[in-house]
């Protein structure tokens, strides 16, 4: 089956592509990819073998000309993350009205033209509650409404995929054939557990991943502990832990170094000999060696393993955006066990054999 991957970021529907092709044999096979920043491109182009497909890049712009999708090769699936922050928690949460959010518009489109069998998109959580849950049902109703008789939902978290991070991310799956799918966690969840054989990454937690000697500069600095490690300040409380098995969901912005409330960090102690310090009074904290998550760290907490690191530094990608693309990216396992359980468990293309 061939497919386009949207707003593919670093390409974590890809590569969670490519694994199934290689564990299954399914023969999933991208035709066309569209991405904007220059840095995640960088890093795609560094990571997968680009050849006789179509770099669709802006898909707005792309969209614009009839013509452009119709050169595109046929394809059975759209798969895509697209853009969250105007429905993010953490951002203003203007929706439709943010050029982010109407960007949803530029696939009606390709629908219109090519037809895909399936639709498989990715946002954030926080979607099913933005306006009051109103967004998410005007989006459902847009595929419903563009020939998609079945459109479903579900939440699925990568802790429960072997990442040892908390990150919950809801997807949509629309079908143009009608199909009795049971879409719910649980049934993904124990249909990932099943596996016996596969080449994902996986992790019991954090230990696993955090390397026991990195640069001088991931620690943080005398002056900057008070700050990151503080519950809160006169306006904003919480309650700032380290040493967490199981990481925060990491965000875009993680290279500004937020508090330990948001952001992930670690004590020598525990990286060396699983001590953890996460009640540990803050005031003997301040003398402890403490660092942030390296970029490659971020990517292996996403299910991206080294080698994939290291190729986009070859690419000169800095520290800098791999973290952004780090907290922006899908978690390749999660995508692994979503499109195991549709195409391998489930075997949902089967419902188009007659046609």
């Amino acid at each position: 089956m061939n497919y386009i991957e949207l707003f593919a970021g670093i390409g974590g529907f890809r590569m969670a592509s490519e694994l199934i092709n290689k564990d299954t044999g399914i023969p999933l096979q991208c035709v066309g990819f569209s991405e904007i920043d220059k840095y995640a491109l960088n890093t795609y182009y560094a990571n997968y073998q680009i050849s006789s497909e179509t770099e669709m890049n802006d898909i707005i712009s792309f969209t614009a000309n009839e013509n452009n999708i119709k050169s595109l090769l046929d394809f059975d699936i759209v798969m895509g993350g697209f853009p969250c922050q105007a429905f993010s928690i953490m951002g203003k949460q203007l929706g439709f009205n943010d050029k982010r959010g109407s960007i949803l518009f530029s696939i009606k489109k390709i629908l219109k033209i090519k037809h895909p069998k399936f639709i498989i998109l990715e946002n954030v959580k926080h979607l099913q509650k933005h306006n009051n849950g109103e967004t998410l049902q005007f989006i459902l109703s847009f595929f419903k409404k563009n020939g998609y008789e079945y459109v479903d939902t579900v939440i699925l978290d990568s802790k429960e995929f072997g990442l040892p991070q908390r990150r919950s991310r809801l997807f949509i799956v629309c079908s143009k054939k009608n199909m009795n799918l049971e879409l719910n966690q649980e049934k993904i969840v124990q249909n990932f557990k099943k596996i016996t054989s596969h080449s994902l990454r996986t992790y019991r937690n954090v230990l696993e991943i955090l390397e026991k000697e990195v640069n001088n500069k991931y620690y943080l600095s005398e002056k900057i502990k008070q700050t990151i490690l503080a519950d809160g300040s006169k306006n904003f409380k919480s309650k700032s832990q380290i040493d967490l098995n199981i990481a925060r969901t990491l965000t875009a912005t993680m290279v500004k170094m937020h508090r330990a409330c948001q952001d992930n960090y670690y004590s020598d102690d525990f990286i060396n000999f699983g001590i953890s310090h996460k009640e540990t009074p803050k005031e003997m904290l301040f003398s402890m060696q403490i660092r942030k998550l390296t970029p490659r760290e971020a990517l292996m907490l996403q299910g991206f393993d080294e080698e994939f690191y290291n190729l986009a530094k070859k690419m000169n990608v800095s520290d800098h955006q791999l973290y952004k693309q780090a907290g922006n990216g899908l978690s390749v396992n999660t995508a692994y066990a979503l499109l195991h359980y549709l195409f391998i468990d489930q075997h949902i293309q089967d419902y188009y054999e007659t046609t």
